[in-house]
């Protein structure tokens, strides 16, 4: 899981370089952020001109989701002391899962650890690998590069799509907001008013 899901930072590393980070920029990102779809969105709205403020509260909300996978893995890791900020890094979507898939406490432990370490590594290593590439190719636009963080964004999304009508719903409710709103408001924030499709589901 570590290393399949972690090549994906070659892509990251590439829509950084693209949207206007340095290598430097797009390697810290990784390391103190560490969740894809938070950075994707950040560096997505930076690249499409939006400030960095906006930027910053569409990655917040959509990272927002791992404080309540933290919530759940609080009680079955019960990590203690000062680790309990290492482990908060930790908690993403594919080490919640792998964990909670676990037959036992001490299994679930061992699980976070491994897919947390080998995810940590891998993304790190392939985000400055993808972006020093980047970074020699002049301008990104020009091979097609620009596509590459929306398209591993929709990679990401996908197979949650598939899997739930609720979601397609919430999406497409998403969707129709964003597109709405980009002809009047500036780049990052119809992203931010599209969180409003939640208000859909709930309603219904």
């Amino acid at each position: 899981m570590g290393v399949a899901v972690g090549l994906s930072g070659l892509a990251f590393g590439a829509a950084a370089i693209t949207a206007g980070l340095s290598v430097p920029q797009a390697c810290v990102l990784s390391l103190l952020a560490f969740t894809g779809a938070s950075q994707f969105a950040l560096t997505g709205a930076v690249g499409a001109g939006g400030d960095l403020v906006t930027a910053t509260l569409g990655a917040l909300l959509l990272g927002g989701r791992n404080t309540l996978y933290g919530l759940r893995l609080a009680d079955l890791l019960r990590v203690r002391g000062p680790h309990r900020l290492l482990a908060a890094q930790g908690v993403i979507d594919e080490t919640t899962a792998v964990t909670l898939a676990q037959p036992t406490r001490e299994a679930a432990r061992t699980a976070f650890l491994t897919t947390f370490a080998s995810l940590y590594l891998t993304w790190n290593l392939t985000t400055l690998a993808g972006a020093y590439g980047a970074s020699f190719l002049g301008d990104p636009g020009v091979l097609g590069l620009d596509v590459v963080g929306p398209a591993a964004f929709l990679a990401i999304l996908w197979p949650r799509l598939t899997a739930s009508g609720e979601l397609r719903l919430l999406a497409g409710a998403a969707a129709v907001i964003a597109l709405c709103a980009t002809p009047f408001l500036p780049p990052g924030v119809p992203v931010l008013l599209s969180a409003a499709a939640v208000l859909v589901v709930m309603v219904r």
